[in-house]
């Protein structure tokens, strides 16, 4: 989604083991969302940040002068880790992303149902986040929602669902190549803002790119997650007035 550079990436916005939390969440009940910011000292910025994430994206401003995310992706092995908040998969190093001129290496993609990310107050069925970090610890996220439909199974959940580790703390090596790249729509437009990671501490300084197009996943595929996680996302946060911008 450990050495101490995957233990910091696997904050950016992947739910974390209980070796790197200090106190326990969930995303329901009494240690659930809402009760996140009282948990811990450290999860402050859960209840008293203004810059959390997931929001709503509407009155988008255009930005002419942002530029298309260049997208350097490899196909390679992959470990899938069930940390009993979702499922993350660590890919090995030399994929990246050049985001207004700053590189930022891929760690990790993981999953949330029902997706995170709002768009005009419509939530799609699952989403997956693409976690990144620049060479300065700057962390950029790359969110693209997926909606179901029957006839059309996405190839790289194809390969990655017969793997999936389903108990808490358990990981499956996947040796056939995965490559990233086929998580990505065909239109690259996106949506971009400040926030936070959406799991415990919510540390906050996280750029989002939201892909305004969205991609498909089958049926099965859509239950085989959720079967897993009934509900593993977190819900909307004020946007306290955060300017969001479109590149086109």
């Amino acid at each position: 989604m450990r050495i101490p550079v995957l233990a910091v990436l696997a904050l950016c916005l992947a739910p974390m083991t209980a070796a790197q939390t200090t106190a326990h969440w969930e995303y329901e009940g009494k240690h659930g969302a809402l009760a996140w910011g009282k948990l811990d000292p450290a999860y402050k910025a859960c209840s008293q940040g203004r810059e959390q994430s997931p929001i709503d994206i509407r009155g988008a401003h255009f930005n002419k002068a942002l530029q298309p995310i260049e997208f350097h992706y490899i196909a390679g092995a992959v470990t899938m880790e069930n940390n009993g908040h979702t499922v993350e998969v660590r890919v090995n190093p030399g994929s990246y992303i050049v985001a207004g001129g700053v590189r930022y290496e891929l760690v990790q993609f993981h999953f949330h149902h029902p997706g995170e990310e709002a768009v005009k107050g419509k939530l799609t069925d699952m989403d997956v986040h693409l976690v990144h970090k620049s060479a300065d610890g700057k962390l950029a996220v790359v969110a693209v929602r997926l909606v179901e439909d029957v006839g059309k199974p996405n190839a790289v959940l194809a390969a990655l669902w017969p793997h999936l580790p389903r108990t808490a703390g358990a990981s499956e090596k996947v040796t056939e190549m995965v490559n990233p790249g086929g998580l990505l729509p065909a239109d690259r437009g996106y949506w971009t803002y400040m926030g936070s990671l959406t799991t415990p501490p919510c540390t906050e300084g996280v750029r989002w790119f939201i892909f305004e197009q969205e991609l498909s996943l089958s049926r099965d595929q859509l239950r085989t997650f959720a079967a897993l996680f009934k509900v593993n996302s977190r819900p909307l946060q004020d946007s306290h007035g955060r300017r969001i911008e479109a590149n086109e």
